[in-house]
């Protein structure tokens, strides 16, 4: 419902309460809305903005829940007019000062037809509602809801425009102090960490340029723009975030990593920040950790059935190494976790050595690594040979120091898990023995490495079939006789298209894509005379080895990726287009 005339108390009385109607929605629970009340009470202010800012509800399900109370149009901002001076023709011809248009932080725009349309912090605000009565007597008036930093940018293009003179916060800690803790910087920075949430972002990058700034999210994997918004806010909102993480303010020159614990949307999280001194300013980047317990299991984390049987049974093996490598970011931690869980039993002593310990696992003793005192993996190690354990995960072999103390334990009755950063499985052997491990070392102690990487799942509900090209198909015909098993069923080849639902992305959530390497005599004896793993890989292949590329056409034909993907991850891997 569009309203062309102020809002009336008869259809504020027609509509539920706004924490009824989200009561209703089950979007937050009475707890959540009793404190916001309190909170109103004793200090005012909308009941939205409070619950925003307590971290129980994003903005957007706000917006949502008042547009079906008000009965007024949510406006996108690619609908608002960019032209500044848009804005300013229509403020100037109401008679009141512009500063005071800025300083209420309401804009005002009129169209082809004549229709005065508005946006503000607060459209329910009597005072505002009569200013713009008085101002605009002849012309109807068309209300909008706005998400606040759409707003703030909209708000700020037009003070630049109508002022030249730009305000320079540079030096200036006791006022970047003061604008940090604004509500509109507030209310900017913890929109943009509930809208992160809301679509499952890992990380929040605030990138500066030289006349703007972009906040960008990486969602399954891939950095997607959210927001760009003028330079002269980058500083005020980099101030509030660092404020909020415990990090020197007034420190520019060198970088800083800061923690920041807190209740976003209703999820209680642990963000891990980041600073970079930049060119143009510090480049921050958040990292997003849900605190709540994670269902972390082998079978949920797109293992092939060959690949788990094997995965999992050599995890319940007495003692020895495995090793599970990949970039970073490739899921190596939440196999690892998810290998902990399955076997753990009650009956062994299970320690890890982490850096940083990202998710609680009931049942086992996590150790956090404190370099900045010493405390490294190294030393964490010694000490955790000391308290008997059964089972040891070590967070990342590093340096020799580690990989020895690794050995060491394995070759005396303890099971080691570790990751390892290497880009397939069998140059793992080749990368601990440059560490400067003895090759009889590496072959006795490790019994299996598993290289990983993750890909995106095609949304359900936009995916479209898709006939991979001549190549493709001559290496499915390959792989159907090699593991003819797997490739049992019909295939069902889907390629991404994109749809609100998966933001025109074409895909939501991720799965891994993996490659097993079990060592046997005959790779544990080329391992020992230091063959190259192009000579390695002739023997896996006997065992059942696939590479990346070939378990990611395993996904594709299970239609849960698609061919572009898994080519965009693992590499062409000697297929060539039509």
């Amino acid at each position: 419902m569009n309203l062309d005339s102020p809002i009336s108390a008869v259809q504020m009385e027609i509509q539920p309460p706004l924490g009824r109607i989200l009561l209703d929605r089950k979007i937050l629970g009475e707890s959540d809305v009793a404190k916001a009340l309190s909170f109103q009470s004793n200090f005012g202010g909308l009941l939205g903005a409070i619950l925003v800012r307590l971290g129980a509800v994003s903005e957007d399900a706000i917006l949502d829940a008042l547009s079906f109370q008000l009965g007024i149009d949510v406006i996108a901002a690619d609908h608002l007019p960019q032209d500044p001076a848009t804005y300013i023709v229509t403020l100037r011809a109401s008679g009141i000062a512009l500063d005071w248009w800025i300083d209420q932080a309401v804009l005002a725009w009129t169209d082809e037809s004549g229709i005065t349309h508005c946006i503000s912090r607060d459209p329910l605000s009597p005072s505002l509602q009569e200013t713009m009565t008085a101002a605009f007597p002849d012309k109807p008036l068309k209300w909008w809801l706005i998400r606040n930093r759409e707003l703030e940018f909209m708000t700020d293009l037009v003070r630049r425009a109508i002022s030249s003179e730009g305000r320079d916060f540079e030096g200036d800690v006791a006022l970047l102090r003061e604008l940090a803790e604004e509500a509109p910087v507030v209310e900017l920075v913890s929109n943009t960490m509930s809208q992160a949430v809301n679509e499952n972002a890992s990380d929040i990058h605030v990138e500066p340029k030289e006349h703007d700034f972009d906040i960008r999210y990486r969602v399954d994997g891939v950095l997607q723009n959210r927001l760009t918004l003028p330079r002269s806010r980058f500083d005020a909102v980099a101030s509030r975030i660092k404020l909020i993480s415990g990090l020197d303010i007034a420190e520019r020159r060198l970088p800083q990593d800061g923690r920041i614990g807190m209740r976003v949307s209703g999820k209680d999280l642990d963000i891990r920040v980041s600073c970079l001194p930049g060119v143009w300013g510090e480049s921050i980047v958040m990292r997003l950790l849900l605190k709540e317990q994670k269902d972390f299991s082998l079978a949920k984390i797109g293992m092939a059935a060959d690949h788990l049987e094997t995965f999992a049974k050599l995890a319940q093996e007495p003692y020895g190494i495995i090793l599970v490598t990949g970039p970073t970011g490739s899921g190596k931690s939440t196999t690892l976790k998810a290998t902990l869980e399955h076997i753990k039993d009650g009956k062994r002593k299970i320690i890890t050595v982490e850096d940083p310990v990202e998710y609680n696992i009931p049942g086992v003793t996590q150790v956090q690594t404190k370099a900045d005192i010493g405390y490294t993996f190294g030393k964490a190690l010694r000490s955790i040979l000391r308290q008997d354990p059964d089972v040891i995960m070590i967070g990342e072999i590093r340096d020799l120091e580690t990989a020895q103390i690794a050995v060491q334990a394995s070759l005396t009755g303890h099971m080691v898990f570790s990751t390892l950063h290497t880009n397939d499985s069998l140059s793992a052997f080749t990368r601990l023995i440059d560490m400067g491990l003895e090759p009889f070392l590496v072959a006795s102690s490790v019994r299996e490495v598993m290289a990983q990487r993750l890909v995106r799942r095609l949304c359900p509900h936009c995916r479209q079939p898709h006939q991979p090209i001549s190549a493709i198909r001559a290496k499915y015909d390959e792989l159907t006789k090699q593991f003819p098993a797997l490739f049992a069923n019909a295939p069902q080849w889907f390629q991404a298209r994109g749809c609100p639902k998966c933001q025109n992305t074409g895909y939501r959530g991720r799965l891994g894509i993996y490659e097993v390497a079990v060592l046997n005599d005959e790779v544990a004896d080329m391992v020992l005379h230091q063959k190259p793993p192009h000579e390695m890989l002739v023997a896996a292949r006997k065992l059942g080895f696939r590479d990346l590329f070939e378990d990611g056409l395993l996904k594709v034909w299970k239609g849960e990726t698609s061919v572009e993907e898994v080519i965009r991850v693992a590499g062409q891997a000697g297929i060539d287009e039509d």
